[in-house]
């Protein structure tokens, strides 16, 4: 988990970089989405996983954890795409893909490790009722 906090949290300093040094050759013209795309990354990546790898809380499964990355990278993603065309001065329909991808994919991972604990739990219960 430290690992995965500390690429969410590389990621989030790549956002500040690339958005200052976009936004150095934009003309004077700023874009909110460009301007925090890091907060994405930081506060839905880096925080969690920290949190998760000193708490001690329990891994999530392989297929939740995928989800919930294509979530967050579909959210910054985003971000940073409204950002140059806010900053370009035009806009694009297609963006409110990432919006509902980035909402959709974090739900789905929750769903998913919901249902994969409790039918792990379930299996570890028939497991000890057979051994008895």
């Amino acid at each position: 988990m430290n690992k995965t906090a500390l690429y969410y949290l590389f990621i989030s300093l790549f956002c500040i970089l690339f958005g200052a040094v976009y936004e150095l050759f934009s003309h004077e013209v700023y874009s909110y989405f460009m301007l925090y795309a890091f907060v994405i990354p930081l506060g839905g990546g880096a925080l969690p996983f920290f949190t998760m790898a000193f708490s001690g809380a329990p891994i999530p499964n392989r297929v939740s954890l995928n989800l919930y990355h294509s979530g967050i990278a579909a959210l910054t993603i985003g971000c940073l795409f409204q950002g140059a065309l806010e900053i370009y001065g035009t806009t694009n329909r297609l963006v409110s893909v990432y919006w509902v991808l980035g909402i959709l994919f974090p739900a789905m991972a929750a769903l998913t490790g919901h249902l994969f604990q409790r039918r792990c739990r379930c299996r570890k219960k028939e497991r000890d009722d057979l051994d008895l």
